[in-house]
């Protein structure tokens, strides 16, 4: 076909999570790919796009599609680290609006957990020859080096910091699948064993083992769907630098670039925003993101939990699954950010638990970061 479609989410859906030594990344990505499918009332011959990241193949989507038993027309193992699969909507919703493809399967899988005793010290890249002799333990370091910055620029505390991972928790809470469910407090963060200062333990994502899918769908097969479409809106991406010692400034990612961007094709303002799905790998992570994108001005985002804006019933929910922080992450945690943004929009929760629903959710920001703070990747997603 030709011409401009609009593209939607049209099924999203998780694997096991966890620790599971006894499913392989494939395993994972066929477990989550069947559910979303379904969850469409789409199978796996509707199938004519395929995009997958992961570091465990020369070519993921090839090994994918041979074991889903596919063959698809149009194939893209982009990975820019977890904004990849941010950046997989806005390469599969363009790829739609130009008439290229009507359905678009996005996975990923990793068994990060269970491999973790047997992995041994990848190669450091040109760059981080420069850095892991001098001894930055690498990705921490690099989220250590930032976060001391901007303590350095705003007088943010260590217990500022802290109130991030505790607002993520309360919404971990309210999910029966996250990881880490028991309350949290400012002076349990601060007591866990120092990781990287100025960052603690509870600062830090989660290591897990998991997997995800989205389906994207063209609009002239919407009617055909077993669930409401969850519209593209905007999409934007960018890099800043591979090595944190690249970084041009330790206190403003890529989301300056990429959020604009997407906000831009969407034609939306921040007022309209109701929820917010942002990478939290550490708790860092989320202030920065939050001002780079403008959302908050400089040193000022801790406001939104301190204050308790973010958590449920706030009125700027931010992860509501419980993010990286406290339900899971296996690796590259952003296609888990597009699953609950979508379930947010559709009002999933509604019925089966309303504090976990964001009443009357109609736009939702999404954003990926890949690498140490090195890829954005920013989504808008409506309500269609």
């Amino acid at each position: 076909m030709t011409g401009r479609r609009r593209a939607a989410i049209a099924g999203v859906a998780e694997s096991e999570l966890g620790k599971t030594p006894h499913l392989t990344v494939l395993a994972q990505q066929v477990q989550a790919s069947r559910a979303a499918l379904a969850e469409a009332g789409l199978g796996r011959d509707d199938v004519d796009a395929l995009f997958v990241a992961g570091n465990w193949s020369w070519s993921p989507a090839v090994a994918l599609a041979e074991y889903l038993g596919i063959r698809p027309d149009y194939l893209d193992s982009t990975n820019i680290g977890g904004s990849s699969f941010e950046a997989h909507i806005g390469h599969a919703a363009a790829a739609i609006e130009a008439g290229m493809i009507d359905v678009a399967l996005i996975t990923y899988g990793s068994t990060q957990r269970s491999d973790r005793s047997r992995n041994q010290p990848r190669p450091a890249t040109l760059t981080e020859q420069y850095d892991r002799p001098f001894g930055l333990p690498l990705p921490v370091g690099a989220y250590a080096l930032a976060a001391a910055r901007y303590q350095h620029e705003y007088g943010v505390s260590g217990a500022q910091l802290a109130e991030v991972a505790v607002s993520t928790r309360k919404w971990a809470q309210l999910n029966p699948v996250a990881l880490h469910r028991d309350p949290l407090t400012v002076d349990e963060v601060l007591a866990s064993p120092m990781i990287c200062e100025p960052l603690h333990k509870l600062d830090c994502c989660l290591v897990t083992d998991g997997g995800g899918a989205v389906v994207l769908v063209a609009e002239d097969r919407w009617a055909d769907l077993a669930t409401r479409p969850v519209q593209v809106l905007g999409h934007g991406e960018t890099t800043t630098h591979s090595t944190i010692t690249n970084m041009p400034d330790l206190t403003v990612t890529g989301a300056a670039r990429s959020g604009p961007r997407a906000m831009r094709a969407a034609g939306i303002d921040f007022a309209d925003i109701d929820v917010l799905e942002i990478y939290d790998s550490f708790t860092i992570t989320v202030l920065l993101t939050l001002e780079s994108l403008g959302f908050c001005k400089p040193g000022e985002a801790a406001d939104l939990f301190t204050e308790g804006h973010a958590a449920p019933g706030g009125r700027t929910p931010i992860n509501t699954n419980g993010g990286g922080l406290s339900y899971t992450h296996p690796g590259m945690y952003g296609i888990f950010l597009l699953i609950e943004a979508t379930r947010q929009l559709r009002h999933d929760y509604a019925a089966t638990d309303p504090r976990r629903q964001v009443t009357d959710a109609e736009v939702a920001l999404v954003h990926g970061t890949g690498g140490v703070l090195s890829s954005t990747s920013t989504v808008l997603l409506g309500r269609s």
